[in-house]
């Protein structure tokens, strides 16, 4: 046999029988020519075969992985199926307790929702801080509250330009965080009573807005691929009339689903027929793991009704809670909230993360930050087909940092929360991501944040619980 096909075929049954897993990473050509003692060139042609064969993928700096499209692999979860009805939302004692929990740095942050800090330039931005803080004029420090400082959303502005999407300045407002730019936007749209639709699963934090504001939640059905069902949004929108809609149609969270750009059109213009409000949450949207970011439903807005809000914290800047809001026709509302509320984002941290955008850092920055959090979330996915019920399923994301993992029917992911938090990993429980609790079989995974090795003994654990203490109607 050729040379470079008996290689090919040796690593074929390495992976057949699950000894190379999905995701994992192969020798480079020039180490496996090394210990082969075989050319350069036969190397390439075994890998080229079995990329052909869809055995192993190339990824650009990172060499030759084992393909996540093997037959073997877990499958997608379900669809959720939500009644079109409105909901009374009451999940904040529910959420704070989780999240209590996870603040124990002695725990694997399985369940965390923030990245590892040690994947950012937070001495970059140090320096930054300093710099801008000595060149700060005194007056600047009343001048640059709301709508915020001229260079970031001058800076702002232009990587919406970069990406294609042209955008109106005097529609942007600087933000503490994204959380409140979230917040802001659906106070100016909304009042007590009224109902707002919001996907199935949806982020926590939606819920909790919901709640403060005495709003009700009407639940629409979401893909854990592609995003909410826009049948059911249009079924929800006659039988309702909502006031507005929250959802993320990028990497969204829990699920990690993108939604595809004729998805996006489409809700754009029934918006648009509608008249109906959106506040669109885009924060991973710098997240992508693909060629190029894909678009926010903003992008394909006419009329000034998405309230497009994003942050710095997820890719860039942690803690520094810097955010912001492109508030289409509604920027005089959100501005005359934030005026009678937090007045301003911190100055300090406006001009930092200016200055180190100014550098021409940031695309360099996302570049690494993006190869390591595919590279996290292969390992992840290679040890949910290792050591996990074939009836699991998981969701295969194309950014972000998150992913749902779907257990077997009567299984119950609240249960594996506690039994694994005594044993030091935390995870979020789907009953965190729905007003009713009929998601109980879902949890959300932070591949972003444990370490390798953390996040190896993390998953053995939680598979090694699963058996014993997660089984509906078992013993605590």
């Amino acid at each position: 046999m050729v040379r470079y096909k008996a290689f090919a075929k040796e690593l074929a049954l390495l992976i057949e029988s699950g000894e190379l897993r999905p995701g994992q990473r192969l020798p480079s050509v020039r180490e496996s020519s090394q210990r082969r003692g075989l050319s350069v060139s036969t190397i390439l042609k075994a890998y080229h075969l079995l990329e052909a064969q869809g055995l192993v993928q190339a990824r650009q700096r990172s060499g030759f992985h084992v393909s996540l499209s093997a037959d073997t692999y877990p499958q997608l979860p379900t669809s959720s199926q939500p009644e079109l009805d409105t909901v009374e939302v009451g999940k904040s004692a529910l959420i704070a307790q989780v999240l209590h929990a996870l603040k124990n740095d002695k725990v694997v942050p399985m369940g965390s929702a923030f990245p590892d800090p040690q994947l950012f330039p937070l001495k970059r931005l140090s320096q930054s801080l300093t710099r801008s803080m000595r060149r700060l004029e005194p007056a600047r420090a009343v001048m640059d509250i709301t709508p915020g400082n001229p260079e970031l959303l001058r800076q702002i502005a232009l990587r919406y330009h970069l990406h294609g999407h042209e955008l109106d300045m005097d529609e942007l407002l600087v933000t503490h965080g994204a959380m409140e730019a979230l917040n802001l936007c659906l106070q100016a749209v909304t009042k007590p009573g009224d109902a707002v639709v919001i996907e199935s699963p949806s982020f926590y934090v939606c819920l909790q807005a919901l709640e403060r504001l005495g709003l009700r939640a009407i639940e629409v059905s979401t893909d854990p691929v592609q995003g909410m069902n826009i049948e059911a949004l249009e079924q929800a929108i006659a039988l309702h009339r909502p006031a507005a809609i929250w959802l993320m149609s990028n990497f969204q969270n829990p699920l990690g689903s993108l939604m595809p750009e004729s998805r996006k059109r489409a809700l754009a213009e029934l918006l648009s027929r509608h008249q109906l409000p959106l506040i669109e949450d885009d924060v991973y949207g710098e997240l992508y793991f693909g060629e190029s970011r894909p678009a926010p439903i903003k992008a394909f807005d006419r009329d000034g009704l998405v309230l497009h809000c994003s942050s710095f914290s997820k890719c860039l800047a942690p803690g520094y809670r810097i955010g912001w809001a492109a508030a289409g026709r509604f920027w005089p509302q959100v501005q005359a909230l934030q005026l009678g509320t937090s007045l301003s984002a911190a100055i300090p941290s406006q001009l930092a993360i200016a200055d180190y955008l100014d550098t021409g850092a940031f695309d360099t920055h996302l570049k690494g930050l993006r190869r390591e959090l595919e590279r996290r979330r292969d390992a992840i996915l290679g040890c949910v087909q290792q050591y996990f019920p074939l009836q699991c399923r998981v969701t295969q994301p194309q950014g972000g940092y998150f992913l749902w993992l779907e257990l077997p029917p009567n299984f119950d992911s609240f249960r594996l929360y506690r039994a694994a938090l005594q044993h030091g990993v935390s995870i979020a429980p789907g009953s965190l991501f729905g007003v009713r609790d009929d998601i109980s079989r879902g949890l959300r995974l932070n591949y972003g944040y444990p370490s390798a090795e953390d996040a190896e003994r993390a998953m053995q654990l939680l598979a090694r619980l699963l058996p014993v203490s997660e089984r509906k109607g078992s013993g605590d």
